[in-house]
C-alpha cells in the first residue's frame, strides 16, 4: 500500500532559506524544529530513526525520547559508523537493542550497510538526524545516502533534520572527487574534500545527483547562517565519533585525513586526534622549516604518546610530532596545508614514510596529489589547479542550499 506523502507546505522550500537568527537568538536543530512546528509529519506514522548520540536537541536530550514523549511511534533504529551511542571504533558493528524502550537498533555499519526491505517494512517514515564535520570522508553521508537509496522502492518517505555544518557553510577546499578513487562509504559523491554543506543539503544533492528517485525533505536548522562555526550556534559539542573529540580537530580533519594511508599517526589514542601528525622517525623540525609559514595556522613541534590507538599505531610510543592550531579560519585551509605537509614530509622522510596509494587516493578524493608527491616537482600547481572545479562546483550547489 502507496504511504501517504508528506505535506510539501510544512517544510521550508529547498529553493529557499532557512531564516537567519534575530540578535541573541540560539541555533535549534532540525529535531526541534519538527516538533514544534511539524509534528503532523510524524503522527500516525511508524517512525524509522537513522541516529546517534548526535542526535539530540538544543538541550542535549535525545532525539528518542523526545520523540517518544511527544507520542510518536518509534519501531525501529538505525546506527551508522560507531554504533548507536557512538562509542565503536571497529569494522564491523551488530544489531543491538535500545536499552530503555526494547526497540531494536540494526546497525548500518556490520553485515549490512543500508536497511533492507525487511527493515523498511517496519516503518512508514524515515528521520535522519547525524552531525556530520563537513570533511568529505566522513561516513555518516554516504550512510544517509544508502538509506535513501533504499527507501525510494520501499516508498518510505525520507526526512532529514538537519543540523549545522560545524566548520561553516561558506568554505569549499580540496579538489573534487575523482570518478576513479569512488568509494562507496567515503566518496559517494564527487564534492570536494571541504564541502561547506549540511547534511541536508548534501543528501537533496546526493538524491538528484546520484538518480536515488527518493523523497528525500528536510527539516532545517532554525536560526543557522552560512557563516557561523559551531562555537557560535549555542549547541552542546558531543563527539560525532571517537576520534573526533573538538571543533578544533573537525577544523583539519578535511585535511589531515590523507595521513590516515600513511605509517604517520593523527593522534588517535590520544585527546589531539587530527590535530597532529606524528611518527617515531618524524623530525618536526626539519619538515616544518620546510614547510614554511602558511596563511591560518601555526604548526608547532610537540609529542604525543597514543594509547591503545584504533589505527594500531604505535601504541605507547612517545612519537615526535607536528601540532597544528588554527589562527584565522577565514584564512585557513586544511587540505592544501596537509597536502604540502605530506610533500615535505615525503622530501624529508622519502626512505621512511609508506603510502597505501590507493587508500590515499579514496581519502583524498584524487590520484594526482601522490603523482604530484612522489614525483617530487612540487604541490603549488596541483593546489592551483582545484580552483576552477571549486568554483563550478559552487556555482552547481547553489540550487541544493537551504541556508543564506
Amino acid at each position: 500500500m502507496r504511504r501517504r506523502p508528506l505535506a510539501v507546505a510544512t517544510v521550508l522550500a529547498l529553493t529557499g532559506c532557512a531564516p537567519p537568527a534575530s540578535d541573541g537568538e540560539l541555533v535549534s536543530p532540525g529535531i526541534d524544529v519538527l516538533l514544534r512546528d511539524s509534528m503532523h509529519l510524524v503522527r500516525n506514522r511508524r517512525v524509522g530513526l537513522l541516529t546517534n548520540q548526535t542526535g539530540v536537541d538544543a538541550n542535549g536530550v535525545s532525539d528518542l525520547a523526545r520523540l517518544l514523549d511527544a507520542g510518536v511511534q518509534v519501531t525501529a533504529i538505525f546506527s551508522p559508523e560507531h554504533g548507536y551511542q557512538g562509542l565503536l571504533d571497529q569494522e564491523r558493528i551488530s544489531d543491538t537493542t535500545e536499552a530503555m524502550t526494547g526497540i531494536r537498533i540494526f546497525s548500518l555499519y556490520g553485515e549490512t550497510r543500508a536497511p533492507t526491505a525487511e527493515m523498511y517494512a517496519l516503518i512508514d517514515l524515515l528521520l535522519i538526524d547525524l552531525q556530520d564535520i563537513g570533511g568529505r570522508p566522513y561516513t555518516y553521508i554516504s550512510t544517509a545516502l544508502r538509506a535513501a537509496e533504499g527507501a525510494a522502492p520501499a516508498d518510505i518517505p525520507v526526512l532529514v533534520l538537519d543540523r549545522p555544518n560545524p566548520i561553516g557553510g561558506t568554505h569549499a577546499q580540496g579538489p573534487i572527487r575523482e570518478a576513479a578513487v569512488r568509494h562507496a562509504m567515503i566518496g559517494m559523491l564527487a564534492i570536494p574534500q571541504r564541502h561547506g554543506m549540511t547534511l541536508g543539503e548534501l543528501m537533496v544533492w546526493g538524491n538528484a545527483e546520484l538518480g536515488l528517485g527518493a523523497d528525500v525533505r528536510v527539516v532545517p536548522s532554525g536560526g543557522w547562517s552560512r557563516s557561523q562555526w559551531f562555537d557560535a550556534t549555542g549547541l552542546p559539542w558531543i563527539r560525532p565519533s571517537p576520534s573526533m573529540p573538538d571543533l578544533e580537530s573537525a577544523t583539519h580533519y578535511p585535511g589531515l585525513v590523507l595521513f590516515e594511508a600513511t605509517n604517520l599517526s593523527v593522534g588517535r589514542g590520544t585527546d589531539v586526534a587530527f590535530r597532529v601528525v606524528a611518527a617515531p622517525w618524524l623530525s618536526a623540525a626539519e619538515v616544518r622549516a620546510r614547510v614554511g609559514l602558511l596563511r591560518g595556522v601555526d604548526i608547532a613541534d610537540t609529542a604525543i604518546t597514543p594509547v591503545d590507538p584504533p589505527d594500531g599505531k604505535y601504541d605507547g610510543h612517545i612519537l615526535e610530532a607536528l601540532r597544528f592550531r588554527v589562527t584565522d579560519r577565514a584564512q585557513y585551509d586544511p587540505v592544501a596545508t596537509a597536502v604540502m605537509v605530506f610533500d615535505a614530509v615525503h622530501a624529508v622522510h622519502g626512505d621512511s614514510l609508506t603510502v597505501n596509494e590507493r587508500r590515499l587516493g579514496q581519502l583524498i578524493g584524487s590520484a594526482d596529489v601522490w603523482t604530484a608527491v612522489s614525483g617530487g616537482a612540487g604541490v603549488e600547481p596541483l593546489i592551483a589547479s582545484w580552483t576552477d572545479p571549486l568554483r563550478r562546483f559552487r556555482e552547481q550547489r547553489s540550487r541544493f542550499l537551504v541556508y543564506d
